[in-house]
């Protein structure tokens, strides 16, 4: 039986932990800041797909992930008991302005194609109820999702604990196979050491609103993430800032993000803001995934880099892990290896 070591429980340290769980291997998962204490403990939880055109291994992978998270969170729930705050309820886009609506419907196209008629990316006259547009069109696909961030970590933690997983502050002495998903904190550790940008941190800021619009989709305008949560909240985000003097206040950028907000969405128009977050999320150079045998660290791995798709990627970077670590099968595409972002001078 395997042992392993995952260091980190962000989502992709805890969902790589459970998808090696799932395997038969004893799993701990060490983590000294608490589950989800870095960029995985946001508020938006947008599972949303690629545009369907120019495909690749980043689109097709994601478009997997994003189907196989349905039945891996109803797994976490009925494991856990708790409610990771997962629903399909689809999106719609306000389409602007004229010349967009072409291209809007040539990916309604693409959609039958790469989505394998699964899912459906269609443009249809705007619910000015739900998001007003000045073309009186919007698009709407039904392959994209929600979660709750913090309420899907913790399930996770708790559904790895309940099956004989254990989360704890210390490395254990025992010999184990490691696993290195400490977010930003990683991808510095491994720039450092090779004098070269291998990933950074980008902050993000996001709010929380009062406002319960069960069963919505979400929206996206002008640049702004609307999620609905089924618990009477809305998530709206986020900001991308590569310089910042402060990674963990909000200012100024956030109001901008929450009035596009209420002028993309009437129902929050007078809603209170109830949580304002912020927060680095990891990016490698490559700007996907980062999966693989770790750089620095002989006989370890690393799996890093999510950045804003961490939640609706990790689904399938877990089980292309467990892979990879427990079955020695390697299915990650090129693109998403360490070397795609290291200098040439330091990829084997």
């Amino acid at each position: 039986m395997a042992q392993i070591t995952v260091h980190g429980a962000g989502i992709f340290g805890l969902s790589v932990a459970w998808a090696c769980l799932q395997r038969g291997a004893t799993v701990t998962v060490v983590e000294r800041n608490g589950v989800a204490s870095g960029a995985s403990g946001g508020l938006v939880g947008a599972l949303a797909p690629h545009t369907p055109e120019n495909w690749n291994d980043k689109k097709e992978l994601q478009f997997q992930s994003l189907v196989m998270a349905e039945a891996m969170w109803a797994n976490v729930a009925e494991v856990s008991g708790q409610d990771p705050g997962y629903a399909r309820l689809g999106r719609v886009q306000p389409v602007l302005e004229d010349t967009q609506l072409a291209l809007a419907r040539h990916r309604s196209d693409g959609a039958d194609t790469h989505w394998r008629g699964l899912f459906s990316w269609d443009v249809v006259e705007a619910d000015p109820r739900i998001a007003p547009s000045p073309t009186g069109f919007m698009i709407r696909d039904t392959l994209t999702a929600r979660i709750h961030p913090h309420r899907a970590t913790h399930a996770l933690a708790a559904a790895i604990q309940a099956k004989g997983g254990q989360i704890t502050t210390a490395t254990p002495d025992r010999p184990a196979i490691e696993i290195w998903a400490t977010g930003v904190t990683g991808l510095i550790e491994i720039s450092e050491a090779l004098n070269a940008t291998v990933g950074n941190g980008v902050k993000g800021q996001a709010a929380l609103l009062d406002c319960d619009l069960p069963g919505l989709p979400q929206v996206f305008a002008d640049g702004v993430h609307i999620v609905p949560h089924a618990d009477g909240t809305v998530a709206i985000g986020s900001t991308s800032e590569r310089d910042y003097a402060d990674a963990q206040t909000t200012d100024a950028q956030l109001d901008a993000v929450i009035a596009k907000a209420r002028a993309a969405c009437p129902a929050l128009a007078r809603a209170d803001v109830i949580a304002r977050w912020a927060g680095v999320r990891p990016r490698a150079k490559s700007r996907a995934p980062m999966l693989g045998r770790h750089p620095l660290k002989d006989g370890a791995y690393i799996a890093n880099g999510g950045f804003k798709i961490g939640f609706g990627m990790a689904p399938i970077c877990a089980e292309l892990m467990a892979d990879l670590v427990l079955e020695g099968i390697d299915r990650i595409p090129d693109s998403f290896k360490p070397e795609a972002s290291l200098p040439k001078a330091a990829a084997p």
